[in-house]
């Protein structure tokens, strides 16, 4: 399962140095942190503050820090904005995290859509992990619960005047130099100093990769006037989800010979480090035999360096393969309608992307059968082509794997999910595979569990039913759990003491339609006897959105690959504009087509360096899309999907 964790450091404020010299410990803040921010070492740090030499710091402690030439700038006191609609009333920030999408800020802080994006124009063109988005204050304070209102030096804006007072930049040789703000972000600073993100990195080697720090300082190009001031103005029953969280805090701080530094935040485990990294526990520990003693908040640990990331061949435009199984060229039509639908999802995704200004070069091959399918290959140039989705089946998926082995070309897999696939440091599996799903029903059914018994509804190779039987046993306490092959064999239980008929918990593990439809209704029919009964299903059944009401009794909680929120405005864009293209809603693998070809152009960047974007989680029109990687230097594997509750 995935473990939780939560960003601190991002909350920190950015405090300056006193006469004195001291600094004033903030939520967030280790020595290690404090004594890299003063340009000092750990150990000059305590020696400096003897009483501290446990390292044990609380927020209000005041330490003294080494006088350094330039001290941070003083952050100015957290206010509230007011928001330009008087109907809102003050407003704060929250920054935003891993998994959150515009439905879920909506559901969590109680806001429409329309409100959200009257105060966000920018929403959905720079959605990013570390993005401050603009809520009304009292709806932070309520539902905000972690995370709440930003502290860090937010600024007051004026309805009348929508300006901004500038940072303080100080200039070098170079360039001039930046103190990064908690409000910044790679768009708004290249605003700001007109320059360009490939200028920016060129002017900070490994920013990209480390990203932006609050608090330090970065090189921008020397402009010939003051720097221009970027203004914000700011304008005044079924429950979808996106699933499990993950956040990871730490930042890689630089990169040597054959490993990269990685410096240990608050949250981290060694488990997220081996899952973000893509390194084995003995490899993490052969590089740094400290961790034998323990994992602490600021230790530098050495990390095995990875592939480097495939960089685009020739020219400006990317070019891009979409291997489909039309089979025309040997005349077979059994995947055809699959082949047709799934590129006129991909033509609009191709066509959104290229309007807003993407060069694409694409070329569309038929894939065609088993026999035929090497030659097809050969309509494919290795030295010029920077990205290939498809083909569709795992042996096509192999034969271009080793057909491109020495180019490294990124290949996109729609269907296709083997663990002999994810030996392949190159390749992109989309589809979640059911070991993540049966985790999610473990996690899920721990949340609830009161000692009930526990029945499973397996298929006929009760592999999925049994791994959710032994993730249960070690998640849950006393558990009873009964392992059946038909949902007419669940009963309710018995009260030792009354003897009158106690709620059960149901799972469905299998993905048959007629399973789902003999699930929902002995469910339906145990709740009608007695309250309390929960169903969960590892799969969609039609039927579940047939009888949502009688369902929701049982509080199903069901996940999906696939769910569009129809209620969403980029889905609603995204549905009317495929409308009107082709006189009909999407079928299934017209959304495949558009999710698929969109979330992976959206992660290219002018360099073809997709695979540095693979940390981001995006969810399209009706897939969520979360990579890990499946090993060290393996397949980057999609463990994202939608939860849905169906709530009474």
């Amino acid at each position: 399962m995935i473990k939780r964790f939560f960003i601190l450091s991002s909350l920190c404020m950015v405090l300056g140095v006193s006469a004195q010299n001291s600094h004033t410990v903030v939520k967030g803040d280790n020595p290690y942190n404090i004594a890299k921010k003063y340009g000092i070492t750990v150990d000059e740090l305590l020696k400096l503050n003897p009483k501290y030499k446990d390292g044990k710091l609380a927020i209000g402690d005041v330490v003294t820090v080494k006088a350094e030439k330039h001290t941070a700038p003083a952050s100015k006191p957290a206010v509230a904005e007011k928001a330009k609609s008087g109907s809102v009333g003050q407003v704060g920030k929250i920054i935003l995290q891993p998994k959150q999408t515009i439905y879920g800020i909506t559901k969590q802080y109680r806001i429409s859509e329309t409100d959200l994006r009257k105060l966000n124009p920018e929403l959905d063109s720079h959605m990013k992990i570390g993005d401050e988005i603009i809520l009304p204050l009292e709806s932070i304070k309520k539902y905000g619960g972690e995370q709440q209102a930003l502290p860090a030096a937010v600024v007051t804006k004026s309805a009348e005047s929508h300006t901004e007072t500038p940072v303080a930049v100080a200039t070098s040789g170079e360039g001039e130099a930046y103190v990064i703000q908690s409000k910044d972000n790679y768009y708004r600073i290249t605003k700001q100093f007109g320059i360009s993100q490939q200028e920016l990195f060129a002017l900070n080697p490994g920013l990209e990769e480390k990203g932006l720090k609050p608090g330090e300082t970065i090189k921008v190009k020397k402009s010939n006037t003051d720097a221009a001031v970027v203004s914000e103005p700011v304008n005044p029953k079924t429950k979808i989800e996106s699933g499990n969280e993950k956040v990871s805090t730490a930042t890689v701080t630089s990169v040597v010979d054959d490993y990269v530094t990685y410096t240990i935040q608050q949250g981290d485990t060694v488990f997220s480090i081996v899952n973000k990294f893509g390194v084995s526990i003995d490899e993490l520990i052969a590089l740094n035999p400290e961790l034998s003693k323990g994992l602490k908040t600021g230790m530098v640990l050495k990390i095995k360096k990875q592939d480097p990331a495939y960089v685009k061949k020739n020219g400006d435009a990317l070019s891009v393969v979409l291997m489909l199984p039309f089979g025309y060229s040997t005349n077979e039509t059994q995947y055809r309608a699959m082949a047709l639908d799934f590129l006129t999802g991909a033509k609009l995704a191709i066509e959104r992307n290229a309007s807003g200004g993407q060069k694409l070069d694409i070329k569309i091959v038929d894939s065609g059968n088993e026999a035929s399918f090497k030659n097809s290959m050969a309509q494919i140039n290795p030295e010029n082509t920077d990205l290939i989705i498809g083909p569709f089946f795992k042996s096509n998926v192999i034969d271009v794997l080793d057909f491109t082995r020495n180019q490294k070309i990124p290949v996109v897999a729609p269907f296709a999910n083997s663990p002999e696939l994810y030996n392949y440091s190159n390749l992109i599996i989309v589809e979640t595979n059911d070991q993540t799903y049966a985790d999610k029903i473990v996690e899920e059914v721990k949340a609830v569990y009161s000692d009930q018994k526990i029945y499973v509804v397996a298929d006929s190779k009760k592999e999925i039913a049994n791994y959710i039987k032994g993730g249960l046993e070690k998640a849950v306490k006393n558990p009873n759990i009964i392992i059946v092959n038909s949902p007419s064999e669940i009963q309710l239980d018995k009260n030792m003491m009354t003897g009158q008929s106690a709620p059960v918990i149901a799972i469905l593990a299998s993905d048959n339609d007629a399973a789902g439809e003999a699930f929902a209704n002995k469910t339906i029919a145990l709740s009608k006897e007695v309250q309390g009964v929960k169903a969960f299903s590892m799969y969609y059944s039609p039927i579940f959105e047939k009888k949502v009401d009688e369902l929701s009794q049982a509080s199903l909680v069901y996940l999906m690959d696939r769910k569009i929120n129809a209620e969403g405005s980029f889905e609603k864009e995204i549905l009317a504009a495929y409308k009107s293209k082709y006189c009909k809603t999407p079928p299934k693998y017209a959304i495949v087509g558009f999710d698929v070809v969109n979330d992976m152009l959206t992660r290219e960047n002018k360099k073809g360096e997709i695979f540095k974007q693979m940390n981001k989680v995006q969810t399209q029109l009706a897939t969520k899309f979360e990579f890990v990687k499946s090993k060290a230097n393996g397949a980057y594997v999609n463990t994202g999907y939608r939860v849905i509750r169906l709530v009474p």
